[in-house]
Protein backbone atom coordinates (compact mmCIF):
# COMPACT_ATOMS: atom_id res chain seq x y z
CA UNK A 1 0.00 0.00 0.00
CA UNK A 2 2.85 2.31 0.67
CA UNK A 3 4.26 1.64 -2.77
CA UNK A 4 0.93 2.44 -4.42
CA UNK A 5 0.67 5.82 -2.57
CA UNK A 6 4.20 6.76 -3.59
CA UNK A 7 3.50 5.98 -7.23
CA UNK A 8 0.32 8.02 -7.28
CA UNK A 9 2.07 10.95 -5.56
CA UNK A 10 4.91 10.91 -8.04
CA UNK A 11 2.43 10.83 -10.93
CA UNK A 12 0.72 13.92 -9.61
CA UNK A 13 4.01 15.80 -9.13
CA UNK A 14 5.30 15.07 -12.58
CA UNK A 15 2.00 15.75 -14.30
CA UNK A 16 2.46 18.29 -17.20
CA UNK A 17 -0.82 19.96 -16.44
CA UNK A 18 0.36 20.94 -12.99
CA UNK A 19 3.57 22.55 -14.34
CA UNK A 20 2.04 24.51 -17.26
CA UNK A 21 -1.26 25.72 -15.81
CA UNK A 22 -1.16 27.41 -12.37
CA UNK A 23 -4.08 27.16 -10.10
CA UNK A 24 -6.96 29.64 -10.13
CA UNK A 25 -5.84 31.28 -6.87
CA UNK A 26 -2.35 32.07 -8.19
CA UNK A 27 -3.68 33.47 -11.49
CA UNK A 28 -6.12 35.78 -9.69
CA UNK A 29 -3.35 37.05 -7.41
CA UNK A 30 -1.16 38.10 -10.39
CA UNK A 31 -4.00 39.93 -12.19
CA UNK A 32 -4.99 41.75 -8.99
CA UNK A 33 -1.41 42.93 -8.36
CA UNK A 34 -1.11 44.38 -11.90
CA UNK A 35 -4.42 46.22 -11.60
CA UNK A 36 -3.51 47.71 -8.22
CA UNK A 37 -0.11 48.89 -9.47
CA UNK A 38 -1.61 50.44 -12.62
CA UNK A 39 -4.30 52.28 -10.67
CA UNK A 40 -1.79 53.43 -8.05
CA UNK A 41 0.52 54.85 -10.73
CA UNK A 42 -2.29 56.70 -12.49
CA UNK A 43 -3.55 58.18 -9.22
CA UNK A 44 -0.01 59.34 -8.32
CA UNK A 45 0.41 61.10 -11.68
CA UNK A 46 -2.97 62.81 -11.35
CA UNK A 47 -2.17 63.94 -7.81
CA UNK A 48 1.20 65.35 -8.89
CA UNK A 49 -0.33 67.24 -11.83
CA UNK A 50 -3.10 68.61 -9.62
CA UNK A 51 -0.65 69.74 -6.93
CA UNK A 52 1.52 71.44 -9.57
CA UNK A 53 -1.45 73.29 -11.07
CA UNK A 54 -2.85 74.31 -7.69
CA UNK A 55 0.30 75.46 -5.92
CA UNK A 56 2.54 76.56 -8.81
CA UNK A 57 0.14 78.05 -11.35
CA UNK A 58 -2.96 78.99 -9.37
CA UNK A 59 -1.31 79.56 -6.01
CA UNK A 60 -2.38 82.69 -4.13
CA UNK A 61 0.30 85.41 -4.38
CA UNK A 62 1.45 87.16 -1.20
CA UNK A 63 -0.08 90.50 -0.24
CA UNK A 64 1.42 93.69 -1.71
CA UNK A 65 2.54 94.85 1.75
CA UNK A 66 4.42 91.62 2.39
CA UNK A 67 6.01 91.67 -1.06
CA UNK A 68 7.07 95.33 -0.73
CA UNK A 69 8.63 94.81 2.71
CA UNK A 70 10.44 91.67 1.57
CA UNK A 71 11.91 93.41 -1.48
CA UNK A 72 12.95 96.47 0.56
CA UNK A 73 14.71 94.25 3.11
CA UNK A 74 16.49 92.33 0.35
CA UNK A 75 17.69 95.58 -1.26
CA UNK A 76 19.03 96.88 2.07
CA UNK A 77 20.92 93.66 2.71
CA UNK A 78 22.35 93.69 -0.80
CA UNK A 79 23.46 97.30 -0.52
CA UNK A 80 24.93 96.71 2.95
CA UNK A 81 27.01 93.74 1.85
CA UNK A 82 28.10 95.43 -1.35
CA UNK A 83 31.12 97.61 -0.94
CA UNK A 84 30.17 101.15 -1.87
CA UNK A 85 33.06 101.72 -4.16
CA UNK A 86 30.74 103.25 -6.73
CA UNK A 87 31.37 106.95 -7.07
CA UNK A 88 29.58 109.50 -9.21
CA UNK A 89 32.62 111.76 -9.40
CA UNK A 90 35.20 109.11 -10.17
CA UNK A 91 37.99 111.57 -10.81
CA UNK A 92 37.49 114.90 -9.02
CA UNK A 93 39.64 117.73 -10.28
CA UNK A 94 42.74 118.27 -8.24
CA UNK A 95 43.89 121.62 -6.90
CA UNK A 96 46.82 121.82 -9.32
CA UNK A 97 44.52 121.23 -12.26
CA UNK A 98 42.19 123.99 -11.06
CA UNK A 99 45.11 126.37 -10.62
CA UNK A 100 46.27 125.72 -14.18
CA UNK A 101 42.78 126.36 -15.52
CA UNK A 102 42.33 129.52 -13.46
CA UNK A 103 45.68 130.94 -14.49
CA UNK A 104 45.02 130.45 -18.19
CA UNK A 105 43.42 133.87 -18.45
CA UNK A 106 44.41 137.07 -16.68
CA UNK A 107 41.58 139.15 -18.10
CA UNK A 108 38.59 137.34 -16.64
CA UNK A 109 38.36 137.98 -12.92
CA UNK A 110 37.71 134.81 -10.95
CA UNK A 111 35.76 134.98 -7.69
CA UNK A 112 36.80 132.99 -4.64
CA UNK A 113 36.16 129.29 -4.79
CA UNK A 114 32.60 128.45 -3.77
CA UNK A 115 32.50 125.51 -1.42
CA UNK A 116 29.40 123.76 -0.14
CA UNK A 117 29.29 125.63 3.22
CA UNK A 118 29.63 128.97 1.41
CA UNK A 119 26.77 128.12 -0.98
CA UNK A 120 24.53 127.13 1.94
CA UNK A 121 25.36 130.30 3.86
CA UNK A 122 24.76 132.59 0.87
CA UNK A 123 21.37 130.98 0.20
CA UNK A 124 20.41 131.07 3.91
CA UNK A 125 19.77 127.35 4.00
CA UNK A 126 20.49 125.44 7.20
CA UNK A 127 20.44 121.71 6.52
CA UNK A 128 19.87 120.95 10.20
CA UNK A 129 17.05 123.41 10.93
CA UNK A 130 15.34 124.04 7.59
CA UNK A 131 11.84 122.63 7.33
CA UNK A 132 10.97 120.29 4.42
CA UNK A 133 9.25 122.01 1.51
CA UNK A 134 5.94 121.03 -0.08
CA UNK A 135 6.98 121.57 -3.74
CA UNK A 136 3.49 122.62 -4.87
CA UNK A 137 4.90 124.82 -7.63
CA UNK A 138 7.07 121.96 -8.86
CA UNK A 139 4.06 119.63 -9.01
CA UNK A 140 2.25 122.12 -11.26
CA UNK A 141 5.21 122.32 -13.67
CA UNK A 142 5.60 118.55 -13.79
CA UNK A 143 1.86 118.12 -14.40
CA UNK A 144 1.97 120.55 -17.34
CA UNK A 145 4.94 118.71 -18.84
CA UNK A 146 3.26 115.30 -18.53
CA UNK A 147 0.00 116.66 -19.93
CA UNK A 148 1.83 117.98 -23.00
CA UNK A 149 3.59 114.66 -23.41
CA UNK A 150 0.27 112.80 -23.37
CA UNK A 151 -1.22 115.21 -25.89
CA UNK A 152 1.70 114.76 -28.28
CA UNK A 153 1.49 110.98 -27.93
CA UNK A 154 -2.20 110.93 -28.89
CA UNK A 155 -1.81 113.23 -31.88
CA UNK A 156 0.41 111.25 -34.24
CA UNK A 157 0.56 107.88 -32.40
CA UNK A 158 4.32 108.16 -32.16
CA UNK A 159 4.41 106.16 -28.93
CA UNK A 160 2.58 103.25 -30.59
CA UNK A 161 5.11 103.12 -33.42
CA UNK A 162 8.06 103.43 -31.04
CA UNK A 163 6.84 100.66 -28.71
CA UNK A 164 6.11 98.32 -31.63
CA UNK A 165 9.63 98.83 -32.99
CA UNK A 166 11.22 98.29 -29.58
CA UNK A 167 9.25 95.13 -28.79
CA UNK A 168 10.01 93.61 -32.20
CA UNK A 169 13.70 94.50 -32.23
CA UNK A 170 16.55 92.05 -32.69
CA UNK A 171 16.58 91.31 -28.94
CA UNK A 172 13.21 89.54 -29.14
CA UNK A 173 13.52 85.79 -28.36
CA UNK A 174 13.19 83.32 -31.23
CA UNK A 175 10.33 81.41 -29.63
CA UNK A 176 8.04 84.49 -29.82
CA UNK A 177 6.23 85.59 -32.92
CA UNK A 178 5.66 89.25 -33.76
CA UNK A 179 4.45 91.24 -30.74
CA UNK A 180 1.38 93.40 -31.29
CA UNK A 181 0.46 96.27 -28.98
CA UNK A 182 -3.24 96.02 -28.13
CA UNK A 183 -3.68 98.61 -25.38
CA UNK A 184 -1.89 101.76 -24.23
CA UNK A 185 -3.04 103.99 -21.40
CA UNK A 186 -0.81 106.83 -20.22
CA UNK A 187 -2.97 107.56 -17.18
CA UNK A 188 -4.87 110.60 -16.05
CA UNK A 189 -3.26 111.62 -12.75
CA UNK A 190 0.11 113.18 -11.97
CA UNK A 191 2.90 112.42 -9.49
CA UNK A 192 2.96 114.41 -6.28
CA UNK A 193 6.34 115.50 -4.90
CA UNK A 194 6.59 116.57 -1.27
CA UNK A 195 8.82 116.71 1.79
CA UNK A 196 11.89 118.02 -0.04
CA UNK A 197 15.10 118.50 1.96
CA UNK A 198 18.66 119.33 0.93
CA UNK A 199 21.72 117.90 2.64
CA UNK A 200 25.38 117.29 1.76
CA UNK A 201 26.43 113.81 0.73
CA UNK A 202 29.93 112.45 1.15
CA UNK A 203 30.22 109.60 -1.36
CA UNK A 204 33.96 109.10 -1.02
CA UNK A 205 34.89 111.47 -3.85
CA UNK A 206 34.75 114.77 -2.04
CA UNK A 207 36.82 117.37 -3.84
CA UNK A 208 38.28 120.66 -2.65
CA UNK A 209 34.82 122.29 -2.79
CA UNK A 210 33.38 120.05 -0.09
CA UNK A 211 30.64 117.45 -0.10
CA UNK A 212 28.12 117.27 -2.91
CA UNK A 213 24.65 118.71 -2.28
CA UNK A 214 21.72 116.38 -2.78
CA UNK A 215 17.98 116.99 -2.71
CA UNK A 216 15.69 114.23 -1.51
CA UNK A 217 11.94 114.32 -1.97
CA UNK A 218 9.05 111.91 -1.55
CA UNK A 219 7.11 111.00 -4.69
CA UNK A 220 3.72 109.32 -4.84
CA UNK A 221 1.75 108.35 -7.96
CA UNK A 222 -1.64 106.62 -7.88
CA UNK A 223 -2.77 106.06 -11.44
CA UNK A 224 -3.47 103.37 -14.03
CA UNK A 225 -0.73 103.22 -16.69
CA UNK A 226 -1.35 100.18 -18.88
CA UNK A 227 0.45 98.41 -21.70
CA UNK A 228 -1.25 95.43 -23.35
CA UNK A 229 0.40 93.11 -25.88
CA UNK A 230 -0.39 89.83 -27.56
CA UNK A 231 1.92 87.31 -29.19
CA UNK A 232 2.36 83.59 -29.80
CA UNK A 233 4.79 81.17 -28.17
CA UNK A 234 6.23 78.89 -30.86
CA UNK A 235 7.63 75.44 -30.04
CA UNK A 236 10.33 74.59 -32.58
CA UNK A 237 11.32 71.18 -31.21
CA UNK A 238 11.65 68.47 -32.44
CA UNK A 239 10.74 70.24 -35.68
CA UNK A 240 9.86 73.86 -36.54
CA UNK A 241 6.34 75.03 -35.69
CA UNK A 242 5.54 71.96 -33.62
CA UNK A 243 3.04 73.88 -31.46
CA UNK A 244 1.74 77.45 -31.18
CA UNK A 245 0.32 78.90 -27.97
CA UNK A 246 -1.39 82.34 -28.13
CA UNK A 247 -0.67 84.62 -25.17
CA UNK A 248 -2.24 87.97 -24.27
CA UNK A 249 -0.78 90.11 -21.49
CA UNK A 250 -1.70 93.48 -19.98
CA UNK A 251 0.51 95.13 -17.33
CA UNK A 252 -0.77 98.11 -15.33
CA UNK A 253 1.14 100.29 -12.87
CA UNK A 254 -1.32 101.06 -10.09
CA UNK A 255 0.86 102.92 -7.60
CA UNK A 256 4.45 104.02 -7.18
CA UNK A 257 5.87 105.60 -4.04
CA UNK A 258 9.42 106.19 -2.93
CA UNK A 259 12.16 108.71 -2.22
CA UNK A 260 13.86 110.45 -5.13
CA UNK A 261 17.43 111.76 -4.85
CA UNK A 262 18.58 114.52 -7.21
CA UNK A 263 21.99 116.16 -7.47
CA UNK A 264 23.91 118.25 -10.01
CA UNK A 265 27.28 117.13 -11.28
CA UNK A 266 29.35 120.11 -12.47
CA UNK A 267 31.27 120.05 -15.70
CA UNK A 268 34.91 119.00 -15.59
CA UNK A 269 37.79 119.44 -18.03
CA UNK A 270 40.37 116.72 -18.52
CA UNK A 271 43.90 117.67 -19.62
CA UNK A 272 45.15 116.76 -23.06
CA UNK A 273 47.36 113.67 -23.32
CA UNK A 274 51.10 114.17 -23.42
CA UNK A 275 52.92 114.26 -26.75
CA UNK A 276 54.04 110.83 -27.90
CA UNK A 277 57.61 110.99 -29.20
CA UNK A 278 57.34 107.54 -30.78
CA UNK A 279 54.50 108.73 -33.01
CA UNK A 280 55.06 112.41 -33.83
CA UNK A 281 52.37 112.30 -36.53
CA UNK A 282 49.68 111.96 -33.88
CA UNK A 283 48.20 115.43 -33.32
CA UNK A 284 47.71 116.81 -29.88
CA UNK A 285 44.14 116.31 -28.66
CA UNK A 286 42.25 119.28 -27.19
CA UNK A 287 40.75 119.38 -23.73
CA UNK A 288 37.78 117.05 -23.27
CA UNK A 289 34.98 118.61 -21.26
CA UNK A 290 32.28 116.66 -19.45
CA UNK A 291 29.01 118.62 -19.55
CA UNK A 292 26.99 119.47 -16.50
CA UNK A 293 24.58 116.65 -15.77
CA UNK A 294 21.67 115.84 -13.50
CA UNK A 295 21.93 112.61 -11.51
CA UNK A 296 18.85 111.01 -9.99
CA UNK A 297 18.07 107.72 -8.29
CA UNK A 298 15.56 106.14 -5.90
CA UNK A 299 16.18 104.81 -2.43
CA UNK A 300 15.89 101.03 -2.05
CA UNK A 301 12.69 101.28 0.03
CA UNK A 302 10.46 102.25 -2.91
CA UNK A 303 7.14 100.50 -3.54
CA UNK A 304 5.69 99.53 -6.91
CA UNK A 305 2.22 97.96 -7.15
CA UNK A 306 1.48 96.21 -10.45
CA UNK A 307 -1.65 94.58 -11.83
CA UNK A 308 -1.14 91.86 -14.46
CA UNK A 309 -3.91 90.37 -16.62
CA UNK A 310 -3.08 87.30 -18.70
CA UNK A 311 -4.90 85.04 -21.15
CA UNK A 312 -3.23 81.84 -22.38
CA UNK A 313 -4.59 79.49 -25.02
CA UNK A 314 -6.80 79.60 -28.11
CA UNK A 315 -9.86 77.46 -27.33
CA UNK A 316 -9.56 76.44 -23.69
CA UNK A 317 -8.11 79.61 -22.21
CA UNK A 318 -6.48 80.13 -18.83
CA UNK A 319 -7.14 83.59 -17.43
CA UNK A 320 -5.09 85.60 -14.89
CA UNK A 321 -2.50 83.00 -13.92
CA UNK A 322 -0.84 84.18 -10.66
CA UNK A 323 2.56 82.70 -11.50
CA UNK A 324 2.76 84.77 -14.71
CA UNK A 325 1.92 87.88 -12.69
CA UNK A 326 4.74 87.13 -10.22
CA UNK A 327 7.24 86.55 -13.03
CA UNK A 328 6.34 89.85 -14.73
CA UNK A 329 6.48 91.77 -11.44
CA UNK A 330 9.87 90.33 -10.51
CA UNK A 331 11.24 91.15 -13.96
CA UNK A 332 10.02 94.74 -13.78
CA UNK A 333 11.48 95.24 -10.29
CA UNK A 334 14.82 93.84 -11.46
CA UNK A 335 14.79 96.20 -14.46
CA UNK A 336 14.30 99.22 -12.17
CA UNK A 337 16.88 98.04 -9.60
CA UNK A 338 19.56 97.65 -12.25
CA UNK A 339 19.15 101.20 -13.57
CA UNK A 340 18.03 103.81 -11.05
CA UNK A 341 18.08 102.40 -7.51
CA UNK A 342 20.98 103.35 -5.24
CA UNK A 343 23.88 102.89 -5.52
CA UNK A 344 23.16 103.09 -9.27
CA UNK A 345 22.14 106.44 -10.72
CA UNK A 346 20.94 107.87 -14.01
CA UNK A 347 22.82 110.85 -15.46
CA UNK A 348 21.17 113.27 -17.88
CA UNK A 349 23.31 115.88 -19.62
CA UNK A 350 21.87 119.37 -19.25
CA UNK A 351 21.78 121.78 -22.20
CA UNK A 352 23.46 125.17 -22.09
CA UNK A 353 21.23 127.76 -20.39
CA UNK A 354 23.15 130.71 -21.80
CA UNK A 355 20.73 133.04 -23.72
CA UNK A 356 21.14 132.57 -27.46
CA UNK A 357 19.56 134.20 -30.47
CA UNK A 358 18.33 130.97 -32.05
CA UNK A 359 16.35 130.07 -28.90
CA UNK A 360 14.52 133.40 -28.73
CA UNK A 361 10.73 133.32 -29.22
CA UNK A 362 8.15 136.09 -29.40
CA UNK A 363 7.31 139.07 -31.61
CA UNK A 364 10.23 140.90 -33.24
CA UNK A 365 11.44 144.17 -31.78
CA UNK A 366 11.72 147.46 -33.68
CA UNK A 367 15.47 147.04 -34.04
CA UNK A 368 15.01 143.60 -35.60
CA UNK A 369 12.14 144.74 -37.89
CA UNK A 370 12.80 148.40 -38.82
CA UNK A 371 11.08 148.04 -42.22
CA UNK A 372 7.88 146.54 -40.81
CA UNK A 373 8.28 143.13 -42.43
CA UNK A 374 5.54 140.61 -42.05
CA UNK A 375 5.90 138.16 -39.16
CA UNK A 376 6.26 135.27 -41.61
CA UNK A 377 9.23 136.89 -43.32
CA UNK A 378 10.83 137.72 -39.99
CA UNK A 379 10.33 134.17 -38.77
CA UNK A 380 11.82 132.87 -42.01
CA UNK A 381 14.90 135.07 -41.54
CA UNK A 382 15.29 133.90 -37.94
CA UNK A 383 14.92 130.29 -39.09
CA UNK A 384 17.58 130.71 -41.75
CA UNK A 385 19.93 132.32 -39.25
CA UNK A 386 19.34 129.52 -36.77
CA UNK A 387 19.96 126.95 -39.49
CA UNK A 388 23.29 128.55 -40.39
CA UNK A 389 24.35 128.65 -36.73
CA UNK A 390 23.47 125.00 -36.21
CA UNK A 391 25.28 123.94 -39.37
CA UNK A 392 28.34 125.89 -38.29
CA UNK A 393 28.26 124.24 -34.86
CA UNK A 394 27.95 120.81 -36.42
CA UNK A 395 30.84 121.49 -38.73
CA UNK A 396 33.04 122.54 -35.81
CA UNK A 397 31.99 119.47 -33.82
CA UNK A 398 32.86 117.17 -36.72
CA UNK A 399 36.27 118.75 -37.06
CA UNK A 400 36.80 118.63 -33.31
CA UNK A 401 35.66 115.09 -32.59
CA UNK A 402 36.01 113.47 -35.99
CA UNK A 403 32.37 112.63 -36.36
CA UNK A 404 31.09 111.51 -39.74
CA UNK A 405 28.91 113.92 -41.64
CA UNK A 406 25.28 113.15 -42.11
CA UNK A 407 24.63 111.52 -38.73
CA UNK A 408 20.94 111.54 -37.90
CA UNK A 409 19.34 112.92 -34.79
CA UNK A 410 16.66 111.19 -32.73
CA UNK A 411 15.10 113.62 -30.26
CA UNK A 412 12.57 112.70 -27.60
CA UNK A 413 9.41 110.85 -28.54
CA UNK A 414 9.33 111.89 -32.22
CA UNK A 415 11.71 110.05 -34.47
CA UNK A 416 11.71 112.10 -37.62
CA UNK A 417 14.07 111.55 -40.49
CA UNK A 418 15.02 114.74 -42.23
CA UNK A 419 15.37 114.43 -45.99
CA UNK A 420 18.19 116.21 -47.73
CA UNK A 421 17.17 119.63 -48.92
CA UNK A 422 14.03 119.61 -46.72
CA UNK A 423 12.85 122.25 -44.33
CA UNK A 424 14.58 122.85 -41.06
CA UNK A 425 12.81 122.73 -37.74
CA UNK A 426 13.95 125.22 -35.12
CA UNK A 427 15.36 123.65 -31.97
CA UNK A 428 12.94 123.91 -29.07
CA UNK A 429 9.94 124.75 -31.26
CA UNK A 430 6.53 123.59 -30.09
CA UNK A 431 4.99 120.76 -32.13
CA UNK A 432 2.55 121.81 -34.81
Amino acid sequence: MGKAWSASTAAILVSPSNNLHPGPCLQGYHSLSFTEGFLLGQISVVLLIGAFIKFFIFGDPPSPETTASTRALARRDRNATRKRSFSINSSPPSASRLDVRLSSSNILRHPPRLTTPIILSKTYYNVNAHQPESLDWFNVLIAQTIAQFRTDAHQDEAILTSLTNVLNSSQKPDFLSSIKVTEISLGEDFPIFSNCRVHPVDDGSTGPDGARLQARMDVDLSDLITLGVETKIILNWPKPLTAILPVALAVSIVRFSGTLSISFLPSASHPAPSFNAANPILPQQPLSTTPTSLAFSFLPDYRLDISVRSLVGSRSRLQDIPKIAQMVENRLHAWIDERCVEPRVQQVALPSLWPRKKNTRGPPSEEEDPLGLRPTETARDVREEARREVEEERRRDREHHGWEAGSGLAEGLRWRSRAEGGGYEMPGAMPM
